[in-house]
């Protein structure tokens, strides 16, 4: 007789997660409802392109929930609530109310969050995938983390790339520039040489154009944003690193890590046995 294969138990509906999750339910109705404060105001301000950029937090808003019922997973609430700010913050107040610009250290305390969290999301999709029945994987922790850290690393570069590419194309100065009092270069060698000329002391840069000089101002040179690229890449290196190094003892001693299963999604309970026993342990280095 055939077999019929058990599906898994279907996914509680909106009202009952937001039972299920209180505090996450509650963090989520005041960044909606202040979001849509913020689009209201801007669209009568005639901000048109920062009434897109509101419509476009609403939507990523949902995508923990998304995940949710795509994946069948069920997010910690730590991680949820702090991937829900994570947007709001680097969004409303970072583009719109300019955080970026007012507060000096902004970018680069999302910049090792996005590490953190990149790395917690990387370790969970391969903690997934070594836990589940269809899939014949045993991987050792430090391979786990390894491509947590990987996986973090890649996704701070993609976004970098993003950022130089609409840059190039639309000047939106997404890699903040820098201001820099020496430079050395080998442009300025006279003999068109290797060798880099050190120009210390810069106060102030002139631009020639077709219009006349036009001095900047700025109190010294113009970096174009390399420092602030390899800036956040430095900090996501941060980020992603501590939480490699928390996941790598989240798997040596599954189910003791506390703090660690605050950030590693779980997968959804189902009718059938569907992963691994939880306390199993995966093949130590």
């Amino acid at each position: 007789m055939k077999k019929t294969k058990q599906r898994p138990a279907p996914l509680p509906g909106p009202r009952q997660a937001m039972r299920e999750k209180p505090m996450v339910a509650t963090v989520y109705v005041l960044l909606r409802f202040s979001v849509i404060l913020v689009m209201v105001a801007q669209f009568f301000n005639k901000n048109f392109e920062n009434v897109f950029l509101c419509v476009l937090t609403l939507i990523l808003l949902l995508l923990p929930a998304i995940l949710e019922r795509s994946l069948r997973i069920q997010l910690p609430d730590t991680l949820e609530i702090i991937i829900l700010l994570f947007i709001y913050a680097a969004e409303i107040l970072g583009e719109i109310r300019e955080f970026y610009t007012t507060f000096q250290g902004w970018d680069t305390m999302l910049h090792t969050l996005n590490g953190f969290l990149c790395a917690a999301i990387g370790f969970s999709l391969v903690d997934l995938f070594n836990r589940n029945e269809r899939f014949s994987l045993s991987l050792s922790p430090l391979f786990m983390a390894i491509v947590a850290f990987c996986f973090s690393m890649t996704i701070g570069v993609l976004w970098e790339f993003f950022e130089c590419t609409m840059d190039q194309l639309f000047f939106l100065d997404m890699q903040k520039d820098a201001i820099v009092n020496t430079i050395g270069s080998v442009m300025l060698d006279p003999t068109g040489g290797q060798t880099p000329i050190v120009v210390r002391g810069i106060t102030d840069v002139i631009l020639v154009t077709e219009q006349g000089n036009i001095p900047l101002g700025l109190g010294g040179y113009l970096d174009i944003g390399l420092l602030d690229t390899m800036k956040d890449l430095a900090v996501n290196f941060v980020g992603a690193v501590v939480f490699s190094i928390i996941g790598y003892f989240y798997v040596k001693s599954r189910g003791e890590g506390r703090f660690a299963r605050r950030f590693i999604p779980r997968v959804e309970k189902s009718d059938g046995p569907e992963t691994k026993n939880e306390t199993q342990q995966p093949r130590q280095e």
